[in-house]
């Protein structure tokens, strides 16, 4: 709860700052918040506290996941003064939201009853609407906000109705509540419930951008600001799987036969088109689109063979997706501010001028591939563990040919940037971005080397 509450004291606080024409101190108060919010989340470990009627639980599943979403938001900021340099307008508005955003991300993966849940899922989306058109200037950010406005709420119709069928079932919203009724076993029996199920993971899928409910992640992505789409390609995505993920372990257990093998073929398809459809990208952005895609799917398989390692396999994947594609997006703002866009030819001969720009991108990709010994291949090895363990062996083989798949997309601006002749342009990047990057560079390593360091914290 104390995280809802600082993140929330911060979001005003930024406004306020705003309010009073004190631009030079919005960053340096975001970031010490966002630090104190952290040390907030962590204060609450072990003690599994409920709220308002289990309306919120901050167990240590919640606590760890929170902690990622912070963290995640804080590295990104981190870039947030190199990005919005050029502009002069007051930006108070621009971070408010995305703490807000933040504050929808923690009711996400907090929630212990289903109507905090979808307030927590329209806090977030209402706050994306806005930041995704936030560049008032560029057509392609309108079209990306008209686009992910429309489809949003067009979605959360389904999400809401399914919401009412599995009350109009079950009779409460309580998770605890739900999970008493899918165990007696009248949940098999009952059409209104299944029909419920299967709305509110369509409204689900959609967030987490899980085919066939996709196509508006490419679109969205490449439209809206690189630095609040690396927020919504890392924090956005956290909170949606972890929102899933808790929805099926806590209350769908004893009904795995309703969703079990929809929850598998939809992992299999997105991890398919996913990374096939990376292949013929022609920029990075829409590369790292697809890529978000497909690990959604990689996610997945936490979701459909739970167990007692899935929750700490999640929890690592998700922190390691998080800062490797925080990197990835770090070095293409740079190439997007050299070159004006981020196509592969700008990539051409980068690392002759670039060697540590073109070093931390490097391993930022290799990790998002699984090549060892980085924190990308520790969290594939631990998610497949899982996977295999709940006997989806033939899900595991897939989403291996999924990974030799991505190699052929993530290797692109790599072979660009060592491989090919280019302009030999030095990218701007001063040295408080180039300390950003090798940091998380090194986290990513360190995650890679000593991931035993979060394993084990969670319990099944």
């Amino acid at each position: 709860m104390l995280t809802i509450i600082s993140t929330s004291v911060l979001g005003v606080l930024v406004l306020f700052l705003g309010m009073i024409k004190k631009k030079a101190w919005l960053l340096p108060v975001i970031v010490i918040g966002l630090l104190v919010s952290l040390g907030l989340t962590f204060s609450e470990w072990n003690l599994d506290a409920h709220f308002h009627r289990d309306m919120l639980v901050f167990d240590n599943l919640a606590v760890a996941f929170s902690a990622v979403l912070i963290f995640s938001t804080f590295l990104i900021m981190m870039f947030a003064s190199h990005y919005y340099r050029p502009v002069e307008r007051p930006l108070e508005d621009v971070y408010g939201v995305m703490i807000f955003a933040l504050v929808g991300a923690v009711l996400m993966v907090s929630y212990g009853n289903l109507i905090m849940l979808f307030l927590g899922i329209e806090t977030l989306s209402i706050s994306l609407y806005i930041l995704a058109g936030s560049h008032k200037e560029a057509i392609t950010s309108n079209e990306a906000t008209l686009k992910y406005f429309l489809l949003g709420s067009f979605i959360s119709g389904f999400l809401l109705f399914g919401i009412a069928l599995v009350y109009g079932s079950a009779h409460s919203f309580d998770l605890g509540a739900i999970r008493a009724y899918v165990d007696s076993g009248q949940a098999m029996t009952q059409p209104l419930f299944r029909a419920g199920l299967y709305l509110m993971i369509i409204g689900l899928a959609f967030k987490i951008a899980i085919v066939p409910f996709h196509f508006w992640a490419p679109d969205v992505y490449e439209g809206t600001p690189t630095l609040l789409t690396a927020f919504m390609a890392s924090v956005v995505k956290t909170a949606s799987i972890v929102a899933l993920y808790k929805l099926f372990t806590i209350t769908m257990g004893g009904g795995k036969p309703m969703w079990e093998t929809l929850i598998a073929i939809l992992a299999a398809l997105t991890i398919i088109l996913g990374n096939f459809t990376g292949l013929y990208q022609p920029n990075m952005k829409r590369m790292l689109a697809y890529s978000s895609i497909s690990h959604s799917g990689y996610m997945m398989l936490a979701v459909v063979a739970f167990g007692p390692a899935s929750a700490n396999a999640l929890l690592f994947y998700t922190l390691s997706y998080s800062v490797a594609t925080i990197t990835a997006f770090a070095i293409m703002m740079l190439v997007r501010e050299s070159f004006g866009n981020d196509h592969f030819d700008h990539f051409n001969g980068l690392a002759k001028n670039n060697r540590l720009e073109a070093l931390c991108l490097t391993i930022a990709l290799f990790s998002l591939t699984g090549i060892p010994p980085l924190a990308g291949f520790m969290a594939k090895y631990y998610l497949f563990s899982v996977a295999i363990d709940g006997g989806f062996l033939w899900l595991v083989l897939l989403a291996i040919g999924g990974s030799a798949v991505s190699v052929g997309y993530y290797f692109k601006p790599v072979i660009a940037m060592y491989l090919k002749e280019g302009a030999g342009v030095k990218l701007n990047s001063r040295r408080s971005y180039k300390v950003h990057i090798v940091f998380l560079t090194l986290l990513t390593l360190a995650l890679g080397l000593f991931p035993f360091l979060l394993m084990g914290l969670l319990k099944g």
